[in-house]
C-alpha cells in the first residue's frame, strides 16, 4: 500500500515490519508498507504487488531500472519504483501483474517471486 501523510507528520509507529519504505519531501511523507498495517484514516492507494530485483545491484550500474520500466511502460503497466542501497523494487498494480510478468519474461528478465503490498 502506498500512503501519503502531511510533510510535517512524524513517522507513525505502524510504518514498521519486514517491508516498509519511508520517504519525506517538502510536500509529503510517503510510506509504502503492507496493507494490514495502515489505519483507515490515512490517505492511501492499495492493490499493488511488489517485484524485487534479485541480488545486490552496484550503484554504478546504468540503465537497469530504465530497461525494466521501459518494458512495463510499453505494456501500459502502472509502476511505482523504490530503491534501497542494495537493490530496487517495482510496485505494479495487481491488475497489471500478469501481463507485466509476461512482458518482462519475453524481454529476457527472470521473474520468480511476488509479494502483496
Amino acid at each position: 500500500m502506498i500512503c501519503s501523510l502531511s510533510a510535517k507528520a512524524p513517522v507513525p509507529a505502524w510504518a514498521a515490519g519486514e517491508f516498509v519504505s519511508v520517504s519525506r519531501s517538502a510536500d509529503e511523507l510517503s510510506i509504502v508498507c503492507r496493507e494490514t498495517e495502515v489505519p483507515d484514516e490515512v490517505e492511501w492507494e492499495t492493490g499493488w504487488r511488489c517485484l524485487k530485483f534479485a541480488g545486490k545491484l552496484d550503484l554504478a550500474m546504468v540503465g537497469v531500472l530504465a530497461g525494466v520500466t521501459g518494458v512495463l511502460a510499453e505494456e501500459g503497466a502502472c509502476v511505482f519504483a523504490m530503491s534501497t542501497f542494495q537493490t530496487d523494487y517495482l510496485l505494479v498494480k495487481k491488475t497489471d501483474l500478469g501481463r507485466s510478468v509476461t512482458a518482462l519474461g519475453n524481454a529476457g528478465y527472470d521473474v520468480t517471486g511476488r509479494e502483496d503490498v
